[in-house]
């Protein structure tokens, strides 16, 4: 770099910082990247998952990037503060990694038009802007197969974050299949309306076992439903990361969000200048849904049809929302045989018939 070129780009990154505008990177510079977390990255969930990712592409990359992270942001007026602060850091990537920053997230990429967002289970994207989201679903229906061969009850329970598509996807799923191998189940659905309460939770937990459930899943990102449940001697799954240490017994099984191969692709595309705005939805084929392990509290034939099912979702051979299958109200959804397509799924409002639960307004 010469003298001049030297003096001008020190001269603009003065004045950039003067006047509240993203501070220049050299192409000498390493890639900044930041992220946004609407939960604790200690919440051993959805927040702790995401920022695995983050630290496997720093391990990936070295020092081609630097990353930073801001966590427990709300969503709302807070998360637009927050991306215009990492964009006026100089961060060149930015993940928001909650559907409720996804109105900050567009509007702050407008105002930053040579900065790169990526924003997670969201649908709206620009130029600059790109989606990324996983098929929850899936490991929801895998959940929900396990969960009907092992409830003595014949009453599961689920804990709902917000009435959103991607959760309401995943208390169908987890019915529908619940349903198909024990006619007799029914789900009780109790809300959060958090992402991370740990009371809340727990909360949520000790009212749907004092309803009867023996079998508890949860769309909330804490540890609280799996102390709950172990106090209780009822079963539970991990969620969003394994979850294992905090509920060794009776716990079943887990879904795992893998975030890692996701976000290195995308630095990836960063570096050599191929990244552009796009809309990614992966599930268990992919790699970004996982089951953790089936523990020893499964028996052998329900693990082994569990793992078929695994196969069979992985590989494109079966769809966990097959018909027929009927709304809540009893008028058709899918006929024999159809397959729900991914823009149904991603503005899915409804429930499936069968469920008594009553949807949120």
């Amino acid at each position: 770099m010469n003298r001049r070129s030297f003096l001008t780009t020190t001269s603009l990154a003065v004045g950039a910082a003067a006047f509240g505008l993203p501070k220049i990177a050299s192409a000498a510079d390493p890639l900044k990247v930041g992220f946004i977390y609407v939960g604790p990255i200690g919440d051993m969930g959805w927040s702790y998952q995401h920022d695995q990712g983050r630290l496997a592409m720093e391990k990936e990359f070295g020092d081609k990037i630097v990353t930073s992270y801001v966590e427990s942001v709300p969503e709302g007026p807070d998360a637009e503060r927050v991306l215009t602060q990492l964009a006026l850091e100089g961060n060149q990537l930015i993940f928001a990694t909650s559907f409720g920053y996804m109105d900050a997230t567009a509007n702050v990429a407008a105002k930053f038009p040579n900065v790169k967002f990526e924003h997670a289970t969201g649908y709206k994207r620009a130029d600059n802007l790109a989606t990324y989201d996983a098929r929850f679903y899936e490991g929801r229906a895998i959940q929900g197969t396990i969960a009907g061969r092992m409830t003595k009850t014949n009453k599961i329970g689920y804990i709902g974050s917000f009435p959103i598509p991607e959760v309401i996807q995943g208390i169908n799923a987890a019915y529908i299949h619940a349903k198909k191998v024990n006619p007799a189940v029914e789900i009780k659905v109790v809300w959060a309306y958090s992402w991370f309460d740990p009371a809340k939770e727990a909360d949520a937990a000790a009212a749907l076992i004092a309803e009867g459930v023996d079998v508890l899943l949860q769309h909330t990102d804490s540890t609280a439903p799996q102390a709950k449940a172990q106090e209780a001697g009822i079963y539970t799954f991990g969620q969003a990361s394994d979850m294992a240490a905090f509920a060794p017994k009776p716990r079943i099984s887990s879904t795992i969000d893998n975030w890692a191969p996701y976000y290195i692709k995308r630095a990836g595309a960063m570096l050599d200048g191929s990244w552009a705005s796009e809309a990614t939805w992966g599930g268990i084929g992919t790699g970004m849904v996982g089951i953790g392990e089936i523990t020893s509290e499964v028996p052998a034939e329900v693990k082994a049809e569990a793992e078929a099912m695994i196969a069979a979702i992985g590989s494109g051979e079966y769809h966990p929302f097959t018909g027929p299958l009927n709304k809540q109200d009893g008028s058709v959804w899918l006929a024999e045989g159809e397959k729900a397509d991914d823009g149904t799924l991603a503005g899915l409002n409804f429930f499936v018939e069968g469920i008594t639960a009553e949807m949120p307004s």
